[in-house]
């Protein structure tokens, strides 16, 4: 358990900034000693403000201001059908509100998970990750026969999109994938409006496909990389405002965390549902689902497949065992994995990019962190990556093919080859 700490920016507390803050906590003594007052003394001497409708709406209203095309919104809002589901979560009147004023007429929540309820009975884990939480509306959509599912987390920060393919089946696309064809509508779309600034950037985490950066390279816009967690593409954002270095245009994540715009410095679902919406308004409008979509992206910039893989350190020696595991493979003189040279490896803890081909070792311009990247010779690449609450690690694959199913097997090829090495 937890909870969330934002600086005044709006932004979640940098590494620096948090580890001055537990200090300070760690000075106070412990509970004991702390002062408390009553929910009326607090309001009294004016320490508490609540929310009220004149923040909320003026928060919608940026909200909408991010709609590219609200014209096609409300032209193609009025045919496409759209289940939502909050999964018991806070997402329920915000993402409604905004589809229901920019014209998205047929949003259907799902009865059964719209309100609040922090025992989640529905589902097991209220996670838009898992195509599990969306049994419910995938069955609403069946009845319906819904174009698009969206389904946000508890506190709405995260969202999950589930199509049709072309068996006319229900499947749920990754975060890299909505992330890839987000960029792609983002940056067409302003395109066509002659909107594109030339100093537009896209900020995805280093374990998040390449393929965006494929689509933003196309458009001549730039793609910077920052370590695991929206905080750090956050402070891209404040960066961005200090210097006029760069517009910033998306930041995502393959944990399905997006956000646009430069007035919320976390990963945003309201923002990330109504794009999502107005970009599969834009492919209904070419008769297309967002799936096609994503096949006409795969045929013009290769098919990736990406896949997240936890291996357990179980027993009270694991956080050990995690640490031999990492120091091992710094230790190492790996050439190649599964047959494949590598040409890369990029160490966050040092860092250090290490090039293999040419012997040349440059330095990453990033906070440290315990994260190994090894690229290949044949564009993959694999990452691993302590968590930092759990003795396990996670490995992240991403893979390039001609075919999606040459790349769903080279996918599988690498997972078993990098298994091998742990």
């Amino acid at each position: 358990n937890g909870y969330k700490v934002y600086w005044s920016d709006g932004g979640q507390l940098s590494p620096e900034r948090a580890d001055a803050v537990i200090a300070e906590i760690a000075e106070s003594g412990g509970f004991d000693g702390l002062r408390t007052m009553t929910e009326q003394e607090a309001l009294d001497q004016n320490l508490l403000h609540y929310i009220g409708e004149e923040v909320l709406s003026k928060y919608i209203e940026k909200v909408k201001s991010l709609c590219i095309d609200k014209a096609l919104a409300a032209k193609e809002g009025k045919e496409l059908k759209v289940i939502y589901t909050p999964i018991h979560g806070s997402g329920n009147k915000p993402v409604r509100r905004v589809l229901k004023e920019l014209g998205f007429e047929d949003v259907q929540v799902v009865p059964e998970q719209e309100l609040p309820d922090p025992g989640f009975p529905t589902v097991e884990y209220p996670n838009p990750e898992d195509k599990a939480a969306f049994t419910l509306a995938i069955k609403q959509a069946q009845e319906n026969g819904a174009d698009l599912i969206i389904g946000t987390d508890p506190d709405c920060d995260r969202v999950g999109v589930v199509v049709k393919n072309k068996a006319g089946e229900y499947i749920i696309l990754s975060g890299n994938e909505t992330g890839a064809l987000l960029v792609h509508y983002i940056l067409s779309a302003l395109k066509t409006q002659n909107s594109l600034p030339k100093n537009g950037c896209i900020v995805k985490t280093i374990v998040t496909s390449e393929l965006g950066r494929k689509i933003a390279d196309s458009f001549d816009i730039t793609t910077m990389d920052t370590l695991t967690g929206f905080k750090f593409i956050a402070e891209k954002i404040q960066e961005f405002q200090e210097t006029n270095s760069h517009t910033f245009l998306l930041g995502f994540e393959e944990s399905y965390g997006y956000s646009a715009g430069d007035f919320v410095r976390d990963k945003d679902a309201v923002i990330a549902s109504m794009l999502i919406c107005e970009m599969a308004a834009y492919y209904y409008s070419k008769g297309m689902t967002l799936y096609e979509g994503l096949l006409a992206i795969w045929e013009e910039y290769g098919y990736f497949a990406e896949s997240l893989k936890s291996k357990q350190m179980p027993g009270k020696e694991g956080m050990e065992k995690v640490k031999v595991l990492m120091d091992n493979l710094r230790g190492s003189q790996l050439q190649e994995v599964g047959g494949v040279k590598l040409t890369q490896i990029e160490d966050y803890q040092t860092s250090q990019r290490d090039n293999l081909e040419t012997g040349k070792i440059e330095e990453i311009d990033l906070p440290v962190s315990n994260v190994l990247k090894y690229k290949l010779e044949d564009e993959s690449w694999f990452a691993i990556r302590p968590s930092g609450t759990e003795p396990k690690v996670k490995l992240y694959f991403s893979v390039i093919g001609d075919t999606q199913q040459e790349a769903e097997e080279k996918n599988k090829r690498l997972m078993e080859a990098v298994s091998e090495l742990m």
